[in-house]
């Protein structure tokens, strides 16, 4: 016969009576954290802030907190979702100030909605990047994209932890275009990362969801294949906004209201 925990089945988890889902940046350094990482962190600070955050039910618990769609380690992001399930209902903003103020500099929660149908999951199928491809000129990247937008399919193959993975990066990939870095200006979202100099493009990719996603580096890698593109240093991802792709390439915000029309 199975045992039974004493006073597990009298005192079960409080039930989530509402959920928040929160918009939060991956900055600077902490763009190295892998998402076990991230999540550690807003485990931890939803403690430190005493958000009456719900939890799984069983012998080891853990807080309702639901991802969706991380970026990978290296990358910096301005567009990270998770959704987090509360025993009691809390204003979204208050939730917001106050796991801010509990992360690490680098970690900014930036919007807050509570939940509301359909799920985050459904309401993000594409995302957009920013590559800043520095020794590189704008004109040669500009080559490379055009080569890799006249092809039907380019396919790269990813080493994983399974095994080989091919992805078609090239069905994936919605628009790809090039631009220079503004004379002086900031080349990114995060403070403190200026100019590229005269050698460096800045490319913006939007990139449907596929299995596997295709990251910045399979686009990296497709265009070293049609056109022979290798950056002579890392490239600065960062992803601008993720969501639901409309019919004339605008993503929707997946905390708003879902849109009308779709791809």
């Amino acid at each position: 016969m199975a045992r039974v925990r004493q006073g597990a089945a009298a005192n079960p988890a409080p039930p989530t009576v509402q959920r928040v889902r929160l918009r939060f940046a991956k900055r600077g350094r902490l763009r190295f954290l892998s998402h076990r990482d991230v999540a550690r962190s807003f485990e931890r600070a939803v403690r430190r802030a005493g958000i009456p955050v719900s939890h799984s039910h069983g012998f080891s618990p853990h807080p309702r907190l639901s991802w969706v769609g991380a970026a990978p380690t290296g990358a910096a992001s301005e567009a990270e979702y998770v959704e987090i399930g509360l025993t009691r209902e809390v204003d979204p903003e208050q939730v917001r100030a106050a796991l801010d103020a509990a992360l690490p500099d680098g970690l900014d929660v930036l919007d807050a909605t509570t939940a509301e149908a359909p799920a985050l999951a459904d309401r993000i199928d594409a995302g957009r990047w920013r590559l800043q491809v520095t020794g590189v000129p704008v004109a040669e990247a500009e080559a490379a994209v055009t080569a890799l937008l006249d092809t039907d399919s380019l396919i790269v193959t990813r080493v994983t932890p399974s095994g080989r993975r091919e992805i078609d990066v090239r069905a994936a990939l919605v628009a790809l275009t090039v631009d220079a870095p503004e004379p002086g200006g900031d080349t990114g979202p995060e403070p403190g990362r200026g100019g590229g100099g005269p050698d460096c493009a800045i490319l913006t990719a939007v990139v449907r969801q596929t299995t596997p996603t295709v990251r910045p580096d399979d686009v990296l890698g497709a265009l070293g294949v049609v056109a022979g593109l290798t950056p002579p240093v890392p490239v600065t991802a960062t992803r601008l906004a993720q969501g639901l792709l409309d019919d004339s390439g605008h993503l929707a915000d997946p905390l708003g209201p879902v849109p009308a029309t779709r791809v």
